[in-house]
């Protein structure tokens, strides 16, 4: 089993072709074993992801219940930032049939008084995305799609978001095969799944759905 030493306690890893599954012990060592499956994208789970993870949670559960929507939450964070959340978001939260990350560019943009497609002038170098579920590609409503959104605001060489980490890839449920993360991905933005929280994300996500259809 290869092992490597590495200077940081958090290691992301993007991952094309048989993925590498790593574990950490004492801190400073990632023991990493293939397997035998498709493209994958992990992150490994640290204190902070986790952290993010479960307050975008948190957020995902604040929506209310529709059979025609998933529950998902989204933050926007800067880790150089304090604080380093620097908006929140979920589905249902503004007017509308508004998703997480759209509510999250929409109050950022209000904060700022500009256009949800100028808030990258005003995003820190670092600024990341948290979300409870992959972006989405296609909206029945018509509304402009979250991954579109996201490319939008990076538009002009703006700082940004250079970096999406996903909970769960979003169910075939209303638009088939979601082929966000695969969009953002072709535009240079990395999509990092957190693992470890897939089966409470999708309860929460599917809340209002009748069970079993």
């Amino acid at each position: 089993m290869p092992r490597q030493d590495v200077p940081q306690s958090v290691i992301a890893l993007t991952i094309s072709g048989p993925p590498v599954w790593c574990w950490q012990q004492h801190m400073r060592t990632v023991h990493c074993q293939q397997v035998a499956t498709t493209q994958f994208h992990l992150v490994a789970m640290s204190a902070s992801h986790e952290q993010y993870m479960r307050q975008a949670l948190t957020e995902a559960k604040k929506s209310p219940p529709k059979p025609t929507n998933f529950c998902v939450g989204a933050l926007l964070v800067s880790p150089s930032s304090d604080p380093p959340v620097l908006e929140t978001g979920y589905t249902l939260e503004l007017p509308g049939n508004t998703h997480a990350e759209q509510c999250c560019f929409t109050k950022m943009a209000n904060r700022f008084g500009v256009s949800e497609e100028e808030i990258g002038h005003h995003l820190p170098g670092d600024t990341v995305l948290y979300t409870t579920m992959e972006p989405c590609n296609l909206r029945l409503s018509g509304a402009l799609p979250c991954a579109d959104r996201i490319l939008r605001i990076n538009e002009g060489g703006k700082s940004g978001i250079r970096k999406v980490y996903i909970g769960v890839k979003e169910p075939e449920k209303f638009v088939g095969e979601n082929e966000g993360r695969a969009k953002l991905e072709q535009a240079g933005i990395e999509v990092l799944h957190v693992p470890g929280m897939e089966e409470e994300i999708l309860n929460v996500a599917t809340a209002g759905h009748e069970k079993g259809g």
